[in-house]
């Protein structure tokens, strides 16, 4: 039970750890969404494996992983509206150019 928990942690690490490069290294507000959704994902596989090794037999984290799931669908509609509008008026989705959003 504790390799499989190891594992899972592991997994989770390298994801949040690539996330984390594509939401640092990218000038794309697209790219960016995408590493911050794959942060959030590595924490919610986080916060099941650690569920599921400490209460086995219970199920009651399935309604709080559903809940955060669809707050993270929600922000990535959200972003990618804005950023859709973004390049429907602008012609670009790049952070450095977004300074006029203020307007």
């Amino acid at each position: 039970m504790m390799t499989e928990l190891i594992i899972v942690l592991v997994i989770a690490a390298v994801l949040f750890g690539i996330g984390v490069y594509g939401a640092l290294s990218q000038t794309n507000l697209v790219m960016i969404m995408m590493g911050i959704e794959l942060m959030l994902g590595a924490a919610m596989l986080n916060l099941v494996a650690f569920w599921f090794y400490l209460h086995p037999k219970t199920f009651s984290l399935q309604m709080f992983v559903l809940v955060v799931m669809t707050v993270m669908a929600l922000e990535a509609v959200v972003g990618f509206g804005v950023a859709t509008q973004r390049f429907r008026s602008k012609g670009s989705v790049e952070v450095e150019e977004a300074a006029d959003l203020k307007e």
